[in-house]
């Protein structure tokens, strides 16, 4: 890529959420590319494993003070944003998830200031349909996306869902979350898959925060009516509060025995490609990055029709959707999948082609790369409101 070379801040929650882990792949694209890239967040991302070469981590360190009740959090992450682009010229400041980061970039940017950085802010999701929503966040969360040099979303469905609950008068850019299709591959061997299941069980799996939108106890479900048909497992990746409703729902049902609890995974491509079936059946997904790496790995992933889904998943051709709260159905499918080995196959394979024709790393740092450039001679490509992208 004939790019200039950048100096890129960014911020986001270093979890193994979606955002954290989209924020993270990217820098470290960024960084393979020739570019500088400075984390700034209260710990490691997840996905930032040892030494990246020109890949620098800055830690937002919490002060306390008897005046506040709680330690101000955005206060000192605007400092530390504004004392890295200083010290190392930032051209680029990206921040992932509206509150509290791009709040803290625009006072970061007024700090600095004349020094011109460039504030990038990516929407993830509930920042934009839950956080930004509640009253006393809702004109903070408009201001600081109005304030942003550019706006992102994950997808169309997010950016629609942007212009009619804020009503906000500025270009939104849909760049897809992706996957890097090199590392997420369907490779397996037979003696690992021994961890997960004896060679004649078939395995379903599900990774995400285990937060309540991801309604994981309802995987729990699925796989007590799929294994009472088919011999099976379950893996469950991930930590997060629903964790022990399925270990206690598990344990109602009497397959205590055959769920296996991962907990959090950094190498979780490692895993996604010994699953037969992914389930995500989330009340709420901008995007659904855990199925996009399922995908990645030829599984055929079953996933509820809602936000961002349809942009990923073609119903019966590279996956399945089915209504949210729908036990039945997605029971039903999961079924089918694990007792036709063909089906499962086909569907699995054009999983990994979408993923890597539409969604590969590749296509949306170029995007990215590409935005950042405009913003720096000065210019911004034009995105009309709308759900395409």
């Amino acid at each position: 890529m004939n790019s200039r070379r950048m100096r890129i801040g960014i911020t986001c929650y270093p979890t193994a959420g979606g955002s954290g882990v989209v924020a993270t792949e990217l820098g470290k694209h960024l960084a393979h590319q020739g570019h500088s890239v400075h984390f700034i967040t209260h710990a490691v991302p997840m996905r930032l494993r040892g030494f990246e070469e020109r890949i620098c981590f800055h830690p937002v360190e919490s002060d306390s003070y008897p005046v506040f009740n709680e330690q101000p959090y955005s206060l000192n992450l605007a400092a530390k944003m504004s004392e890295v682009i200083e010290r190392e010229s930032l051209d680029i400041l990206h921040v992932h998830y509206a509150l509290p980061h791009a709040v803290s970039a625009y006072l970061a940017k007024q700090i600095v200031h004349p020094r011109e950085v460039k504030v990038i802010t990516t929407l993830h999701g509930t920042d934009i349909t839950l956080v930004g929503q509640q009253p006393s966040f809702f004109s903070v969360t408009r201001f600081s996306i109005e304030q942003s040099d550019a706006v992102t979303a994950v997808s169309g469905w997010l950016r629609y869902q942007t212009y009619s609950i804020f009503g906000v008068n500025i270009p939104i850019h849909v760049i897809h979350n992706f996957v890097d299709s090199s590392r997420f591959v369907p490779v397996r061997d037979a003696r690992r898959r021994l961890v997960f299941a004896p060679p004649d069980e078939l395995i379903l799996m599900h990774a995400s925060n285990f937060r309540p939108v991801k309604n994981s106890p309802r995987v729990i479900q699925v796989f007590h009516a799929a294994a009472a048909k088919v011999p099976a497992r379950l893996v469950l990746i991930g930590e997060g509060p629903e964790v022990q409703a399925c270990r206690r729902l598990a344990r109602e049902l009497g397959i205590s025995d055959r769920v296996v609890f991962l907990g959090e995974q950094q190498y979780v491509e490692a895993i996604l490609p010994y699953a037969d079936v992914f389930l995500l059946p989330s009340d709420h997904e901008s995007f659904g990055l855990a199925a996009l790496e399922a995908m990645s790995c030829g599984v055929p992933v079953i996933a509820t029709k809602v936000g961002g889904m349809p942009e990923v998943i073609e119903d019966g051709h590279n996956g399945f959707l089915v209504d949210p709260g729908d036990v039945a159905a997605m029971s039903e499918v999961a079924i089918d999948l694990l007792r036709v080995p063909e089906r499962r196959a086909a569907v699995g394979e054009a999983a990994r082609a979408t993923a890597r024709e539409r969604f590969d790393i590749e296509r949306a740092v170029g995007r990215y790369v590409d935005l950042y450039e405009s913003l720096l001679a000065g210019a911004q490509p034009a995105a009309a409101p709308g759900r395409e992208a």
